[in-house]
């Protein structure tokens, strides 16, 4: 399962869901989803969250440990 830390920076950044997906040209619903886990990114959506939070991508995303 893949976590992540989508919503933490988000409140770091103090933006709102729509703020993230318009700077990454994604839907609301769409960050919501990463951020419940219920929606893994593909690597081009999940750089270019990493890109808008200038933050490397494998501090954002990491595989759950079993």
């Amino acid at each position: 399962m893949l976590e992540n830390r989508v919503r933490e920076l988000r409140a770091r950044f103090k933006w709102t869901q729509q703020d993230l997906a318009d700077a990454i040209g994604a839907t609301r619903q769409t960050i919501g989803l990463i951020e419940k886990g219920d929606y893994a990114p593909s690597v081009i959506l999940a750089l270019k969250i990493s890109k808008a939070f200038n933050v490397p991508v494998e501090e954002i995303f990491h595989l759950k440990e079993m």
